[in-house]
């Protein structure tokens, strides 16, 4: 979720009048949401109607990350003579592995 989102999740609380968001207890750890740990991530949308504003799961076991080993390193001495130019590319990708593992939530506004 985004900044503002966590704004809006920071006042929700449960049936005994607790808080369900929890700052972080020390430096450095994420605060929790029911237990879990949140990551802000600014590219999600903000709390609307019908906007899928939170994304919730295991993403160590919904998504995976391919990471291809090596570089791959081109030598230049063309272009910006009498300098010579290095450019280095590596191939990462990535997708959805289990899509039970990760659900996107909307919110009613």
């Amino acid at each position: 979720m985004n900044r503002a989102t966590q704004a809006q999740m920071r006042k929700f609380k449960d049936l005994e009048g607790d808080y369900l968001w929890q700052p972080a207890l020390r430096p450095g750890d994420a605060p929790s949401l029911m237990g879990y740990p949140v990551i802000e991530a600014e590219d999600m949308p903000d709390i609307a109607a019908d906007a899928t504003a939170l994304a919730f799961g295991d993403f160590q076991r919904g998504y995976l990350v391919v990471d291809r080993v090596g570089l791959r390193v081109l030598r230049d001495p063309y272009s910006a003579k009498p300098y010579v130019l290095f450019y280095t590319t590596k191939r990462v990708g990535g997708g959805i592995q289990d899509f039970n593992a990760i659900k996107l939530m909307k919110f009613g506004v």
